[in-house]
C-alpha cells in the first residue's frame, strides 16, 4: 500500500506552527518567532483548522483565544515535537560556540544577583549564538508540567521538599540574614528573637501553592508568627522599601548583600537558627541525556561552586 501525501497531512512544520499560534495567540507574533511572513502563518492556520475540524483561535475582545479542542490537543502536539525532535537530535555534535539553541531557565527572582550575573557571563563567553531565556515562576505556575513538555529546559528553586519525580542537583548554600535599613535601632545593636518577632515585616507573596519556603516552614515549626506588615509580589522590590522604615526583610546574604552595597541598609544576623539556604536545579528525565542540556547544568552548577561567601 502506497502512501500518498493526503494521507499523512500534519507534519512537523504544522505541529510546530499550531504550538506557537496556541502559545502566542497571535498570528503577527508567530509569524515573527517563525522568521516567517503573516500570510504564510495564516495559511498555515488555515490548513491546521481544516485538518483538525476546529477554529482553533478565535477573535474576542481581548484577541485571540484557544478553542477546548485546541489546548485539548497542545500537549499531544508538543509530545509528538519532543519525540521528532529525539530522533534527529545528534547528541554528539553539540557545540556551545557555535550553536543557535535557546536555552530555558524558570525561576522565582530571589536569586542573588551576582549568581545570575555569573550564568550570564559564562553563557555569553561560551554560547555566544545561543539565547538565554529566564521565566519567572509563580503561584499560578505549573513547572512540573512546564519542564515534562519542554517549555523549560531546568528550573532552580529553593523548596523544602523538592518534587520526586525530577532530576536535581545542589546548585549552592546560602546563610539567612536580616536587612534593614541603615537608620533602623537594630543595625548596630543587633536583633534579640523579641525583636523580630515585634518587628513589622516585608516578605513576599508566595510564588508556589504546593511549597512552603524555607524561612516559613521553620517559623512554623517554632510557632512563631511575625507581623506581616508588607507583602510584595517581587523580592527584587523588598530591599528598596526599607530605606528610612523600621521594617525587616529576611532574606540571603547574597542577596542583602547586593543591594545593602546599592542603597543605605545594613545586614544583621538572623536571631532566628534557620538552617542554609540551598538552592537547587531540576530537570526532566526527557532532557537527562541530551549534550546539550548536560552542557547547561555543568554551566549552572560551576557558577554556583565559585560563588564566594560574602564577608559576615
Amino acid at each position: 500500500m502506497s502512501l500518498r501525501r493526503s494521507d499523512d497531512p500534519l507534519d512537523t512544520y504544522l505541529l510546530r506552527v499550531f504550538v506557537l499560534l496556541i502559545t502566542e495567540r497571535s498570528v503577527s507574533r508567530t509569524a515573527l518567532r517563525l522568521n516567517q511572513s503573516q500570510p504564510a502563518v495564516s495559511a498555515a492556520l488555515k490548513r491546521l483548522r481544516e485538518i483538525l475540524g476546529d477554529p482553533l483561535l478565535v477573535r474576542e475582545k481581548g484577541g485571540m483565544v484557544p478553542t477546548e479542542r485546541a489546548l485539548a490537543l497542545m500537549s499531544h502536539a508538543k509530545g509528538a515535537l519532543a519525540e521528532i525532535d529525539r530522533m534527529t537530535d545528534a547528541p554528539e555534535s553539540f557545540e556551545p560556540h557555535s550553536t543557535r539553541h535557546e536555552f530555558r531557565v524558570g525561576s522565582p527572582d530571589y536569586l542573588a544577583p551576582v549568581f545570575v550575573a555569573s550564568v550570564a557571563e559564562r553563557f555569553r563567553r561560551e554560547a555566544p549564538q545561543a539565547r538565554l531565556s529566564l521565566h519567572a515562576l509563580g503561584p499560578s505556575f505549573d513547572f512540573e508540567r512546564s519542564l515534562a513538555e519542554g517549555d523549560l529546559d531546568v528550573v532552580i528553586g529553593n523548596w523544602p521538599e523538592p518534587p520526586h519525580r525530577m532530576h536535581l542537583s545542589m546548585l549552592l548554600e546560602d546563610e539567612i540574614v536580616c536587612l534593614v535599613a541603615a537608620s533602623h535601632p537594630c543595625a548596630t545593636k543587633g536583633m534579640s528573637v523579641e525583636d523580630y518577632m515585634r518587628a513589622a515585616h516585608v516578605v513576599p507573596m508566595p510564588y508556589s501553592i504546593s511549597q512552603r519556603g524555607v524561612i516559613d516552614s521553620v517559623l512554623a515549626s517554632m510557632r512563631i508568627n511575625r507581623d506581616e506588615r508588607v507583602a510584595v509580589q517581587s523580592f527584587t522590590a523588598a530591599p528598596y522599601l526599607l530605606q528610612g522604615t523600621d521594617l525587616v526583610f529576611t532574606t540571603t546574604r547574597h542577596f542583602a548583600q547586593f543591594y545593602a552595597q546599592l542603597l543605605p541598609l545594613a545586614i544583621i544576623p538572623s536571631p532566628i537558627a534557620f538552617p542554609p539556604m540551598r538552592f537547587y536545579q531540576l530537570w526532566h528525565e526527557r532532557n537527562h541525556h541530551s549534550a546539550g542540556h548536560r552542557w547547561l547544568r555543568r554551566l549552572l552548577s560551576d557558577c554556583g561552586r565559585r560563588i564566594v561567601p560574602p564577608a559576615a
